[in-house]
């Protein structure tokens, strides 16, 4: 794909991504939900926690764990917000009853942070009591970066009480390396993303510049360092190939993983296992998957072609 559109078609698809009105005009209209649901199939296990379950147990045939997201975000609805806490709940028992070895992964604003930051604290704090059974961590998702602040300040009360409770930060973002240092003052694991959300330059990176190469790079170096979990999640080949040469055999390290989505990064997580490394494959599952999806797709634009074949597949 030329260049010169690469940015701006990446920068459009994430503003789509945020524009709670598109999503409720595309999802209402048949046809265009139809249509917009067969393009977040390759992205996504299916609409139920036992989708989600059977991904998982795919992944472990190739040797990888799991982490499951029901996805969702930005709930300003406190009855929907405990509905939607009761289906992770749900999930987190499913989980336990299929002995899978697979994460819980959520957005706060998922669960009303964003009706009441209370809410939010209790239907989170619920989570991490129902997942402390599981033996694997309970990750908190990033958003954006206007709400950076809350996600780091409830991960913080949570962390108090539950040990197994992670937090993701976004590279991308220039005031990660405090947040880092403020994180890893806690035992739940870090997972570092490079970021997709649509932010304006002083506040991050660019997507793919060398500077948010670098920061990941500092950032994942530091978190070695401190010999704590961390989750590398790229599907990056070129970024994962310097970590490699960079950092070595702290890279096989207790605690340390790489992660990757569903849909992308398949035969770089192969090739990961094979060489011995840690690997986890990123499942998501649930109907409410517009953002999720329109970042996946602005992460490479060129994907957009391939999402206009998927409309010619069969319903």
């Amino acid at each position: 794909m030329n260049e010169t559109f690469v940015e701006p078609a990446a920068d459009t698809l994430r503003a789509w991504a945020l524009d709670e009105n598109l999503k409720r005009t595309v999802l209402a209209n048949p046809a265009l939900a139809a249509a917009a649901t067969r393009v977040a199939r390759r992205y996504t296990a299916g609409e139920t926690a036992d989708h989600a379950i059977d991904a998982v147990r795919a992944g472990v045939r190739r040797g990888h764990a799991g982490s499951i997201e029901y996805v969702g975000e930005s709930i300003r609805d406190a009855a929907t917000a405990r509905h939607e806490t009761d289906v992770f709940l749900a999930l987190a028992d499913a989980v336990v009853a299929a002995a899978v070895p697979t994460t819980i992964s959520f957005d706060l604003s998922h669960v009303g942070s964003l009706v009441d930051r209370d809410l939010g604290l209790a239907h989170a704090r619920e989570l991490a009591a129902a997942t402390a059974p599981l033996g694997s961590a309970l990750m908190i998702s990033a958003e954006g970066s206007d709400r950076t602040d809350l996600v780091l300040d409830l991960h913080e009360a949570l962390a108090q009480d539950f040990d197994h409770v992670g937090v993701t930060l976004q590279a991308r973002l220039h005031r990660t390396p405090d947040d880092l240092r403020r994180v890893l003052r806690h035992p739940g694991p870090v997972r570092l993303v490079k970021g997709a959300f649509l932010e304006p330059e002083d506040i991050a990176y660019r997507r793919d510049s060398p500077e948010l190469t670098a920061a990941f790079l500092d950032l994942a170096g530091e978190a070695l360092a401190a010999r704590h979990a961390v989750v590398l999640a790229t599907h990056d080949e070129a970024l994962v190939g310097t970590l490699r040469e960079r950092y070595g055999s702290d890279l096989t390290a207790p605690g340390v993983e790489f992660e990757t989505l569903l849909g992308l990064g398949t035969e770089l997580l192969d090739r990961l296992a094979r060489e011995g490394l840690r690997t986890r494959e990123y499942v998501i599952f649930g109907d409410d998957w517009w953002l999720y999806v329109l970042n996946r797709l602005a992460e490479d634009p060129a994907r957009v072609v391939r999402a206009l074949a998927d409309l010619n597949t069969a319903p």
